[in-house]
Order: structure tokens, then sequence, then C-alpha cells
């Protein structure tokens, strides 16, 4: 079984109501899955620690450590 997905962002509504035009036939069965974005004071400092190693990644740096 393979599956689209799509992407949307919208508010609620009242009573926590969310409306959506999904391109897909009527009848069409969709699950929704919804997610509330928080505020995360420490957001930018977890995404610079999951960030790339490459920096570390360095030959010259790699014979000087070894040779320490």
């Amino acid at each position: 079984m393979s599956h689209t997905a799509y992407k949307f962002e919208t508010e609620t509504r009242e009573n926590g109501k969310i409306e959506l035009a999904v391109p897909a036939p009527a009848g069409t069965q969709v699950e929704v899955i919804g997610v509330i974005p928080g505020t995360d004071e420490f957001g930018e400092l977890a995404a610079a620690s999951a960030s790339s190693t490459d920096f570390w990644d360095n030959p010259i740096d790699d014979e000087d450590w070894n040779n320490a």
C-alpha cells in the first residue's frame, strides 16, 4: 500500500475545529496527525548539537592527535 503525504499549516477555529482542503476525491479515507508547536527555549541548541560532525573529520587534525 502506498501513501502520499501532504503538509498543511492552519489555525484552530472555534471549539478547536480545523478545516483543510485536501487534494483527494470525496469519500477518500484520510489520516490526520496534529502537531501543536511548542515554545522550546533550547531548540536552537538542540539543533546545533545534532548538526553535522564533518568539522571533526579532518585528516590533518587526526594525524596531530594520533601522534600526541
